[in-house]
C-alpha cells in the first residue's frame, strides 16, 4: 500500500513504526483508507483473553476496537501530530460478538477545526452488525516548537 501522507500514523500502518500496544492487543490491521472521505476499514482479532463469562466478547473490548477504529478515520485527514481526545463516545449492542475476525469501518461525519464527530461500526465474518458508535472528538492542534537559545 503506497501511502502519500507522512507522519506517525502512516508509520504505524505501512510497519515502520509499532501500532500502539492497545492496538496491538486488539490485533488492529488496516483493510483499507480513505482520507479523502474520512473513512478506515480495519480487522479485529476477537481472542480468548477478551470473552466474558458466558462466552461472548466482552463490550468494553467491543468499545475499545470502535474507539479505536473510529480515531483513526479522523486522524487519517489531519496533517500529523494531532491529539484526538474522546469527548464522548456511545456505543449501542445488537448481537453477540464471538471468537475470530471481527470487521470494522469508521468514518468521519463531521470535522471542524477543534472538534469532529465519527461514527463506527462492527461486524462479524457473515456480515451481521455486531455493534455501532458514534463518539465526539476535540481536535488538538500540535504545538509549535520553541527555538532553543
Amino acid at each position: 500500500m503506497e501511502l502519500e501522507r507522512k507522519g506517525k500514523f502512516c508509520d504505524m500502518v505501512d510497519g515502520t513504526t509499532p501500532l500502539p500496544p492497545v492496538s496491538q492487543l486488539l490485533g488492529w490491521k488496516l483493510l483499507e483508507m480513505d482520507p479523502e472521505k474520512g473513512r478506515i476499514r480495519a480487522q479485529f482479532e476477537a481472542k480468548r483473553e477478551f470473552l466474558s463469562g458466558v462466552g461472548n466478547v466482552q463490550g468494553g473490548i467491543l468499545t475499545a476496537m470502535l474507539d479505536d477504529v473510529m480515531g483513526s478515520a479522523l486522524v487519517c485527514t489531519l496533517p500529523p501530530g494531532h491529539l484526538l481526545p474522546v469527548v464522548e463516545l456511545k456505543t449501542s449492542f445488537m448481537r453477540p460478538a464471538k471468537l475470530g475476525p471481527i470487521f470494522a469501518t469508521g468514518r468521519v461525519v463531521f470535522k471542524a477545526k477543534s472538534i469532529a464527530f465519527v461514527e463506527g461500526t462492527l461486524r462479524d465474518e457473515a456480515g451481521k452488525l455486531i455493534a455501532t458508535a458514534s463518539a465526539t472528538m476535540r481536535i488538538i492542534s500540535p504545538q509549535p516548537e520553541k527555538e532553543s537559545s
